[in-house]
């Protein structure tokens, strides 16, 4: 007994000392394991945040010991200097692995790594200041509110309690974003006009809430009557969140609202951010992170003007098959046809529900439809809900929400069903489509369940250019595939492609050849036929997030690129499953990498007999 007791010390010992230097290898200057190296550095971040750890889900059940769900982040300028130095000693680190000798992978993973976090420090230097931290649709004053009202789960007394810890330092979080803009304001970068406009309306109307109003109130009182608790503690807890609005809430917004009133004077008159310090450069760097490629402002807006013109001359020519007469210009066709009582559901009290009942079913057929042409499908379900009330009137017309990683939520396709007018039948297939199957959920449930993956290659990298390129991808490929049931379907697709084209022009056109506001909206509304209201918030969501918005379609146009390059070097050895495989088989990866991808495939096979 005390020989086999004195090898397992001997074992517990050896155990300590492998897992002591480990740990020592993992926070040296550098780790043996790429792979080790960026998990450590993303669960650091991820522990930062937490916002994040709730976002996941799978740390709640340590709660009781990180109590991130009592917090907040509370971002301060030391806190960007201190990221801003990690980054450069990260990017030291991993300019240090001697490539040669990492696996396939471990090289895309390199290359991601290095490419993300060259683009942060680029950011940090020349434009740390250049954004517009309050605006329309971003901001604390608005994503503390949704985190909180979205988010924040509710399951017991436990977590009422911390959602109330939370909105105390609602005040403490302004705060520091307030010291953010007063050194913005040293440098002279002040948002447009309409933005100051539409942040002190919101900023007001927060303010003016009665708890009854109040979507922090509403929201609460929701989720505490979904648990079992005694009207008593309800009350209790109602009324602590009360006091703490009053006490947390409406003096940060009060602070905001003062800055924003104060330099209201100093808001910039013109809208493209050209008109900032090295504006043309920022906007420059901004493309390169969204499209995550070399095109240049110009040429980006070039293949939007073919885009839209390719585009046009496709739908004219269904409407003519269809027996329209051409006699306007093709948006005002497409209004016409979002207008006309065929495409629209009565509206009757039940009418969301029914909705939703059929978008459900063109789930399940997508789902059968897309069965020849990919190899692997997703394990977790989706499903189609209606956007919460509280939010519809300022949410997009759809939106995705990942599974959770442990299985327990499944994606979500959340449709908005505000507006009758905004769920034309023909539109309908294409937003399942884009947002459910083949697209986002497929993209990443797949990303999300794909064990050859690392940590960082799961949760380490985004890009618009990949996630938003595949879902417009998804498309195009439901029309080629015969996934819409007719040619009005098709018209919703290529009404979607339209408005992702316009956005290669007028985002461009705005940022970098100067246009206003009103010369963006009136290109894109001509060319869509988008409503005044649709088209008003669209462009002005492009002039606070500069860039974004082109990454759509430049992420379809280079999978398309790839996929006819591959069928024209491939001849009959291509294969579309396996095609679909590669570009999703590697998680979300700049366009650059993709373009590796298939031209290794393209030489593999060319190679085989």
């Amino acid at each position: 007994m005390k020989i086999t007791l004195k090898y397992l010390g001997f074992f517990v010992l050896i155990l300590l000392i492998v897992a002591s230097l480990y740990l020592m290898n993992l926070f040296s200057k550098k780790p043996y394991s790429i792979d080790h190296y960026l998990a450590k550095e993303l669960v650091v971040g991820i522990t930062d945040s937490p916002e994040y750890m709730t976002y996941l889900g799978i740390f709640d059940g340590f709660n009781f010991i990180s109590k991130h769900n009592q917090k907040l982040s509370i971002s301060s300028l030391e806190d960007g200097k201190e990221t801003y130095l990690e980054n450069l000693e990260r990017l030291k680190i991993l300019k240090n692995y001697d490539v040669d000798s990492l696996t396939k992978n471990q090289k895309i993973t390199h290359e991601i790594a290095i490419f993300d976090t060259e683009i942060d420090i680029e950011r940090f230097e020349s434009f740390r200041y250049h954004s517009y931290p309050f605006n329309q649709i971003s901001g604390n004053h608005l994503n503390l509110v949704e985190f909180m009202t979205d988010t924040h789960p509710i399951r017991n007394e436990r977590e009422a309690t911390d959602y109330i810890e939370r909105v105390k330092m609602f005040d403490d979080a302004l705060r520091a974003n307030l010291l953010w803009l007063e050194e913005q304001k040293k440098l002279g970068i002040f948002a447009p006009v309409y933005v100051f406009d539409h942040v002190i309306r919101q900023l007001k109307e927060q303010l003016a809430y009665k708890d009854s109003e109040n979507p922090l109130m509403q929201v609460y009182i929701k989720k505490l009557k979904e648990i079992d608790l005694e009207p008593d503690k309800i009350n209790n807890l109602t009324e602590d969140l009360s006091r703490t609005i009053e006490s947390a809430v409406k003096p940060g917004f009060s602070l905001i609202l003062d800055y924003m009133l104060e330099n209201y004077e100093n808001a910039n008159q013109h809208h493209g951010v050209w008109s900032l310090p090295n504006g043309d450069a920022f906007y420059a760097l901004r493309l390169k992170s969204y499209t995550t490629t070399d095109y240049t402002a110009e040429e980006i807006h070039q293949i939007g003007l073919k885009e839209v013109a390719r585009i046009e001359s496709r739908m004219k020519d269904i409407f003519l098959e269809l027996g329209y007469t051409i006699d306007k210009p093709i948006g005002e066709m497409m209004n016409d046809l979002n207008e006309d009582p065929q495409f629209l559901y009565a509206d009757t009290p039940d009418r969301k529900e029914i909705v939703i009942k059929d978008y459900n079913q063109m789930v399940i057929e997508a789902e059968e439809d897309v069965r020849p042409y990919f190899e692997k499908f997703p394990v977790s379900p989706v499903e189609v809900r209606a956007v919460p009330e509280y939010s519809e009137k300022t949410a997009a017309g759809g939106y995705y929400q990942a599974p959770s990683l442990d299985g327990s939520r499944p994606g979500v396709f959340y449709a908005n069903l505000y507006d009758i007018k905004q769920t034309p039948k023909f539109g309908m297939r294409t937003l399942t489509f884009h947002e459910a199957v083949p697209g986002h959920h497929f993209q990443i449930a797949l990303n999300q369940e794909n064990e050859d993956l690392t940590l960082y290659r799961k949760l380490g990298y985004r890009t618009s250019a990949y996630t938003e390129g595949w879902a417009l991808y998804s498309e195009q490929l439901a029309v080629e595939v015969g996934m819409t049931k007719n040619l009005f379907d098709e018209l919703g697709v290529l009404q979607s492609e339209m408005f992702r084209a316009n956005r290669l022009v007028v985002d461009t056109g705005m940022h970098y050849k100067k246009w206003t506001r009103e010369e963006a909206m009136d290109y894109m509304k001509k060319t869509t036929g988008m409503s005044d209201t649709e088209v008003r918030v669209e462009i002005e969501r492009y002039i606070v997030w500069p860039a974004q918005a082109t990454s759509y379609k430049m992420g379809m146009i280079k999978i398309l690129e790839l996929r006819e390059r591959a069928k024209n070097k491939m001849g009959d050895k291509f294969n579309l499953k396996q095609f679909h495989s590669i570009v999703l088989d590697q998680g979300i990866v700049p366009l650059f990498v993709l373009e590796n991808l298939i031209d290794d495939w393209i030489e593999a096979e060319s190679n085989t007999q």
